[in-house]
């Protein structure tokens, strides 16, 4: 093996993203591929518009250094990740060859180009997958005994996958990826920013909240929309009705005017606006406890969870969350039944009675993060791409 050459492999990605972009810069840096990065949504995917949280975001951390990439022409008339024909690139196929891989690398199916990617390079080329879909909003009836089928002839294009977890290794397995044809490569975040003490910061915002040092906070973090029930937990909150306990909702999105309508001018429960990547550690090192109660559909992981744990806090999340079973532990967390108000309010008062016990969830919570890493993400993709067959008798 020492004497073959790098094998080239090409990732297909819509768009930079903080979760990805270093595992890209740690593949490039470490030296065992020759990478090259295809974004499909094109430059104007830098500066974009979210619908759901509300507003245009710009990231405040570099996503396009340390690393090689191509930008794609994007030919969609309403361009963009949120539908499949929002990242059409008649010309990507060829700027891909331009390049010679030796393997390729997709992120997402549904999508018109990367469908066609897909299709196009199986017996050409080894194909690998990331997608992070689960099982868990799946119902019964013929709709979705159409798309199982529909499913399994996608992921038969589909050499090796890498799955975030369990629910995303059960969904890949129903559709017909067998065992040896995945590896697991779990979602991450930057577990050592997100660690790092903001101890000062996050006192100041809790006292610019009227939060004093012996009171509680509870945290949620995100878009403020259906699926994730901020709705469900405003409830809980205003039932459990400590003096001692207050709600931070850190986010923005289509609930946010609907929630603040329904507090009714309680001082213990407080806004903030989307807060961007440099900030979110001292919000969550602000915080005693950290709440997700999605309902669904379409939490396919939760990487709040990741962020929140690796600022050492105790986990209350929704067994819709796709990260819950991976995540969430007996002794760092409690995983609720999803839209059932006494479970979550049952779970508020066990925690918020017990200041000592949410140290040590919290202590937990660091330890398990650890190993969902950027580092474990990188190492997975190049085990899986120096040991395909393929390449090595092509090089051989």
């Amino acid at each position: 093996m020492s004497n073959l050459p790098l094998p080239r492999l090409a990732i297909i990605t819509t768009h930079p993203i903080q979760y990805y972009a270093p595992v890209f810069k740690l593949l490039h840096q470490r030296g065992h591929l020759a990478i090259n990065v295809f974004y499909t949504w094109g430059r104007t995917s830098l500066t974009k518009y979210d619908p759901d949280f509300g507003q245009q975001v710009d990231w405040d951390i570099p996503l396009l250094e340390g690393y090689p990439y191509q930008w794609v022409e994007n030919t969609a008339s309403n361009p963009g990740s949120h539908h499949f024909k929002g990242i059409v690139n008649p010309g990507l196929i060829a700027q891909i060859n331009q390049w010679q891989p030796t393997a390729i690398l997709i992120f997402g199916w549904a999508y018109a180009s990367h469908l066609r990617a897909l299709v196009y390079y199986k017996g050409k080329l080894p194909v690998c997958f990331r997608g992070d879909s689960t099982l868990l909003d799946q119902t019964n009836g013929l709709r979705t005994v159409l798309r199982t089928i529909f499913l399994k002839w996608v992921y038969s294009h589909v050499e090796h996958s890498f799955y975030t977890g369990i629910n995303n290794k059960a969904y890949f397995k129903k559709h017909g990826l067998k065992e040896e044809q995945l590896s697991f490569a779990p979602h991450a975040i930057d577990n050592d920013r997100f660690a790092e003490d903001h101890f000062t910061e996050a006192t100041g915002l809790r006292n610019s909240l009227g939060i004093s040092a012996s009171d509680m906070l509870i945290l949620f973090s995100g878009k403020l929309e259906d699926k994730k029930d901020p709705v469900l937990l405003l409830q809980a909150f205003l039932q459990l009705n400590l003096p001692h306990v207050h709600l931070l909702f850190a986010g923005s999105g289509a609930l946010k005017s609907t929630l603040q309508q329904r507090i009714q001018g309680n001082k213990h429960i407080h806004f903030i606006d989307f807060q961007n990547q440099g900030y979110m550690p001292v919000v969550y090192q602000a915080c005693d406890l950290y709440c997700l109660p999605s309902k669904g559909p379409g939490e396919t992981w939760g990487l709040a969870v990741n962020e929140a744990m690796a600022c050492g806090k105790a986990i209350v999340v929704s067994d819709k969350v796709g990260c819950a079973a991976d995540l969430v532990k007996k002794d760092n967390g409690i995983i609720v039944k999803s839209q059932s108000l006494n479970e979550l309010l049952t779970t508020l008062q066990y925690f918020t009675g017990n200041p000592a016990r949410l140290r040590k969830f919290g202590r937990q919570s660091a330890q398990i993060i650890s190993d969902y890493s950027f580092l474990a993400v990188a190492r997975a993709i190049e085990q899986a791409i120096l040991a395909d067959k393929n390449y090595i008798a092509g090089n051989q």
